[in-house]
């Protein structure tokens, strides 16, 4: 069992689960499986960056989908009413999303706990009416249609349901690889001691605006970068895109694989996205099925699946600490004894 649980809490299973990925399209019985698994890993990329700013850095944002949507619409309405081509556009889609991000984050976290959740709710809500009803720059309720596809190079054609796939892997193995950077980085203490207590991270000289500005501001780059890849495979796209219903599919991910965690948010995204799937007959009574999921989970398993793992794990090892240590000494006794004897 404990060969288990450390192979599980290992850089290999990361390895592991790169290998599943890439493997993926192989084993997948259908294009239909390898298009929702692309989809997953997109959404499962936004719902990293909600993790920086509400699971390291205990900000609950709740305008995180519509900073998903903005990076959507750069991409839509740069490629389609001002002919740039996808790259350009997906650039500019990070970008403005950390732009828009300083701007909201410079005012929106002067607020704290509660008040800072529903000021965010507040402008999560502008974007939706913006996207909704400024008709001029959004298109409005009729949405941006023919999006231009990212461009491939060679024989690669990114319009392909496979290579969009491996391309998608690519920017989530990209984007985990950052955050794991960061979390063990001064940065990334900073942002955990911010968690735990404003009072404490100030006592200990940390410059609390300029670093819950810093989460904030990548949190949003990695929403608008996401939105920005769905706009390229889906092609279409609408005010519905910005509905505050997303963020709470976002939250959703991250309460289930675990908040804080570093594998959490793709664990809570693709279970979540196989289940649905599971239930899509069903689609009038999913809430049926995720209501009382949710309550159990956050019941019995409030840190998600990933962070009651570890808590277990490290529960369980710190239990077998003692008796090493006791074993440890009655053997260090018995060789001084044997010494004496000698």
């Amino acid at each position: 069992m404990d060969r288990v649980l450390n192979f599980l809490a290992s850089p290999a299973m990361k390895i592991v689960l790169l290998a599943a990925g890439i493997l993926f399209p192989l084993v997948a019985s259908s294009e239909y499986q390898i298009y929702v698994m692309a989809l997953a890993f997109i959404w499962a990329i936004a719902v990293y960056g909600l993790n920086i700013i509400t699971g390291y850095c205990g900000q609950l944002n709740l305008a995180h989908g519509g900073f998903f949507a903005i990076g959507a619409y750069a991409v839509g309405l740069l490629t389609v009413d001002y002919g740039w081509a996808f790259w350009p556009a997906f650039i500019a889609a990070g970008v403005i999303g950390a732009v828009l991000g300083f701007l909201v984050g410079i005012v929106s976290l002067r607020l704290k706990e509660h008040y800072f959740a529903i000021f965010t709710l507040c402008v999560g809500f502008i974007i939706y009416l913006l996207i909704e009803k400024w008709e001029e720059l959004t298109h409005g309720t009729l949405g941006v249609i023919s999006i231009a596809p990212p461009e491939g190079f060679g024989l690669v054609d990114f319009t392909e349901t496979i290579p969009f796939y491996y391309l998608v892997l690519f920017f989530l193995v990209l984007a985990i690889w950052l955050i794991s950077r960061i979390s063990r980085s001064l940065v990334g203490r900073t942002f955990l001691a911010i968690r735990i207590s404003d009072d404490l991270a100030q006592s200990l000289g940390i410059n609390l605006m300029r670093n819950k500005v810093l989460a904030f501001v990548l949190s949003t780059t990695y929403a608008g970068l996401a939105g920005a890849l769905l706009a390229g495979v889906v092609r279409f796209i609408g005010p519905d895109l910005a509905e505050i219903t997303h963020t709470f599919d976002v939250i959703t991910y991250l309460l289930v694989g675990g908040i804080g965690t570093l594998m959490g948010p793709l664990v809570g995204t693709l279970l979540i996205t196989w289940i649905t799937q599971a239930v899509q007959s069903f689609e009038e009574y999913r809430m049926i099925v995720f209501g009382p999921l949710l309550v159990v989970l956050v019941i019995f398993m409030p840190r998600g699946i990933v962070g009651t793992f570890l808590t277990w794990r490290g529960r369980r090892l710190a239990s077998k600490a003692p008796a090493k240590q006791s074993a440890s000494r009655v053997e260090n006794k018995n060789s001084e004894e044997a010494g004496t004897h000698g």
